[in-house]
């Protein structure tokens, strides 16, 4: 999931979103276009989804199998093949749209949001669920709190989207249909998501602090510390990326920082509550 976003903005930051004009072939019922990069980019990413498709059927298939059976499992990779599928769906709009900057932003929604399930069952993977396992919430209040964050997160991601659809990014390279751009100034759109930022920053530096000055156990400090330094990261790329007119390698590394914050805030609503190991995943402590 995290190589099909990464390769997802990189098709539009190469300008390489019209590189395939078909689909899900590329170009006049071809599998693959021409030999030239931009058709090659975008159909990697094609490739990546193709191959994601696989190995989302094949944990369904193993959760299936898996000796003690666990419908937590079972509905969570059922799940992530369902969202794998409508996220290329919604690819294929996007391509036949000519790159609407609406869809395209619910498609790195979409996407993000994938991650976060897919980082949900990789969790469940490892713990043990279900009426007769062992759940000690480590701190109720701290766990509204992460729930509750979830909601200027969404706001955050929100504002991105929008920001970069109305840059100047549209995945489109000269020679092709100039995909259009969200009606907002570039400017503006990027006032609100900064905003979105510094309270977003605020949150989770106050979550912090307060995790810090409490009895709460060891893993809320460590996920909401990785929180903070996650943000502190993506702000300075952020700015810098705004300062210095939006260089694709900068952008991307700024869709890297959004999956690893999708990932932390994820992660650390899991750890809101201490679960046992699943038998054969205990970490083991390797003696020198």
């Amino acid at each position: 999931m995290i190589v099909i976003v990464l390769t997802g903005a990189a098709v539009r930051l190469t300008g390489s979103g019209l590189g395939c004009p078909d689909w899900p072939t590329c170009f006049h019922h071809r599998i693959t276009g021409s030999w030239s990069i931009h058709p090659l980019i975008e159909y990697s990413n094609r490739v990546v989804t193709i191959a994601l498709v696989l190995v989302a059927v094949a944990t369904y298939f193993a959760a299936l199998l898996r000796d003690q059976r666990r419908r937590d499992l079972v509905w969570l990779s059922f799940t992530l093949i369902l969202g794998v599928v409508a996220d290329a769906i919604l690819g294929a709009f996007v391509v036949y749209s000519k790159l609407n900057p609406w869809l395209v932003s619910t498609h790195m929604i979409l996407s993000l949001s994938m991650v976060s399930v897919g980082a949900v069952l990789y969790h469940h993977s490892k713990y043990e669920y279900g009426p007769s396992s062992r759940h000690d919430v480590r701190d109720p209040y701290f766990k509204l709190l992460a729930r509750l964050l979830w909601i200027p997160f969404f706001v955050l991601v929100a504002t991105g989207t929008a920001t970069t659809g109305s840059g100047p990014h549209a995945g489109s390279s000269s020679g092709q249909l100039v995909a259009r751009r969200l009606p907002f100034a570039l400017s503006s759109a990027a006032w609100v998501h900064s905003l979105a930022a510094i309270l977003f920053i605020g949150l989770v530096t106050g979550m912090l602090a307060a995790i810090w000055r409490s009895s709460a156990p060891t893993p809320l400090k460590l996920g909401v510390r990785r929180l903070v330094y996650i943000s502190l990261i993506q702000a300075a790329i952020g700015a810098t990326q705004y300062l210095t007119h939006l260089p694709a390698w900068l952008v991307e590394l700024h869709v890297a920082g959004a999956v690893s914050l999708t990932i932390g805030v994820t992660q650390f609503n899991l750890r809101q509550g201490a679960r046992d190991r699943v038998p054969g995943t205990k970490k083991v402590a390797l003696s020198s």
